[in-house]
Parts: C-alpha cells; sequence; structure tokens
C-alpha cells in the first residue's frame, strides 16, 4: 500500500494490483459500508463525506469509509477542505467482472424486500 507523506493530506490507496477479494466481501459485509457504496454507485460523481446522512457517529462513519478506502473499494481526495469519495468501478469491473454489479443488484434487492 503506498503510504503518503508525513504531513501530507494524500491518502493511502491500495494499488489496483493489491486489491483482494477477501477484502472486498469484508468492506462490503457492513450495512452501513454497503449503503455507502450504493450511494456512489448512484451519484454522477464524487460526494463529499458530508454528503452521506448515516445513523452513527462521526468517528463511526470515519471508520467506514477508511475500511472502503483501505479495501480498495473507494477512493478519497481532498478537494480544499472536504473529503472527495468515488467509486473505483473500473478497478474493481478490471479484477472482479461482474462482481460489483451483482452486488450492488443484490443489494437493492434486499433493500427492496425488507422495505429500506
Amino acid at each position: 500500500m503506498s503510504s503518503p507523506a508525513v504531513g501530507s493530506r494524500d491518502l493511502p490507496h491500495p494499488a489496483s494490483g493489491e486489491v483482494r477479494l477477501e477484502g472486498l466481501l469484508h468492506a462490503l459485509s457492513d450495512p452501513m459500508r454497503l449503503r455507502i457504496v450504493r450511494e456512489l454507485a448512484g451519484a454522477s460523481g464524487e460526494l463529499s463525506c458530508s454528503d452521506f446522512d448515516l445513523p452513527v457517529t462521526k468517528s463511526t462513519t470515519t471508520h467506514h469509509f477508511r475500511v472502503l478506502r483501505e479495501s480498495g473499494v473507494i477512493r478519497q481526495v481532498y478537494r480544499g477542505t472536504a473529503k472527495m469519495n468515488g467509486l473505483r468501478r473500473d478497478d474493481l469491473d478490471e479484477l472482479f467482472p461482474g462482481l460489483l454489479d451483482a452486488l450492488l443488484d443484490a443489494a437493492a434487492r434486499q433493500a427492496a424486500r425488507l422495505g429500506g
């Protein structure tokens, strides 16, 4: 995993070749993280952390974003003071063709079935 310079606002992300299936599945096994990914998948571009209205504390929200970033599901970059989030769809589709779409489809069907 690449490491940011001391004092840098760059966040560490795994290179595409370092993304592991088990890490991806672990990251998406949490309902809040899956919710974040579903919102990002439905967005037309990047979303800031403040665009998400999650029913958890700020520190828990930060943890969820970190797990998603470190597993290679999302890319986070600072734009001014905002931390922007984007789905790494191209990388994920190249590494695991069809997996992200299948997971998102299954999550949408589950949400519809459970009324959420």
